[in-house]
């Protein structure tokens, strides 16, 4: 939260070092204060945060690029100053990753907290209310559980769980558009799953779902935070100063993830945010 993972790694590794962008192009201007370079996890909700950044970060006179990484990738890129920034780094999840790298990365701000997180499973199923009640009952649920990619932290945290609850499944990591394809169609032919699930998230809309209690303490409420390279504070003072003052909600980056999937532009949502919440912004780009 191995061998492919260690393939991309290594793969977005070297692209860091050709000082690649992600898949958009960077906003050209001709009098551009530097580039800010913002690092983008394969999760929908990376995706909200930094789409709002950019356009403001661009409003502020630089351009941007935006960096597709998986986590342990993101972390060695911030860590080397190939990525400036981060948007959505969650904690405890990715505790080890910032002791790792904290001589070199900054946690600048918590971006929203109270994130719950856990083993899923439709409500619809009785009598199995948190993880321990699990126990006995995985074959009901193919002795699966399914997860999202190697690397993530929540992923080992869920083995971790496994381990703990001693449970007789096996986890199967995958991307996480992959997971909720396996647990829509589960849900669909109303047979039981179980799966990693998260807020803030459009599958709270579109399914009839509940994070089981963690009794074994492994998963807590998750703290979501925006990291920075330590220099970043000298390279674009102004650029620190706003993302010190970030700060967004759960129910609106779950209502912008749910706008997206469901065919709404990114920017297009992005910009809708900035200019329904103008005096937050305001606030925001206050002693920048």
């Amino acid at each position: 939260m191995k061998k492919f993972t260690i393939v991309l790694s290594l793969l977005t590794l070297i692209f860091l070092a050709a000082c690649g962008s992600g898949d958009e192009e960077s906003t050209n201007t001709s009098e551009s204060k530097g580039t800010i370079n913002l690092a983008v996890t394969p999760w929908t909700s990376t995706v909200p945060p930094t789409k709002i950044a950019r356009i403001i970060i661009e409003d502020m006179g630089y351009e941007v690029k935006e960096t597709q990484a998986d986590v342990s990738s993101t972390f060695v890129g911030l860590s080397r100053g190939d990525l400036d920034a981060y948007m959505d780094s969650w904690m405890p999840a990715h505790e080890n990753q910032m002791e790792k790298y904290s001589d070199s990365i900054e946690k600048v701000t918590t971006s929203y907290d109270n994130a719950n997180t856990g083993l899923t499973i439709p409500a619809s199923l009785q009598g199995i209310n948190k993880v321990s009640d699990l126990k006995g009952k995985e074959d009901q649920f193919g002795n699966k559980i399914y997860g999202i990619e190697e690397g993530a932290g929540a992923t080992e945290m869920m083995r971790d769980l496994i381990e703990e609850a001693d449970l007789d499944v096996e986890l199967v990591p995958s991307s996480e558009g992959g997971m909720l394809a396996q647990a829509q169609r589960k849900i669909s032919s109303d047979e039981p799953v179980i799966f990693y699930g998260w807020r803030p998230h459009s599958m709270f809309n579109k399914f009839d779902i509940k994070v089981l209690e963690d009794d074994y303490e492994v998963f807590t409420p998750s703290t979501v935070n925006v990291l920075a390279n330590n220099g970043l504070k000298d390279k674009a003072p102004d650029v620190y100063a706003f993302l010190k003052n970030w700060s967004i909600s759960i129910d609106d980056v779950e209502e912008m993830i749910t706008k997206i999937e469901d065919g709404a532009d990114e920017r297009e949502v992005a910009q809708e945010w900035i200019d329904n919440n103008q005096d937050k912004v305001n606030k925001m780009l206050e002693n920048k």
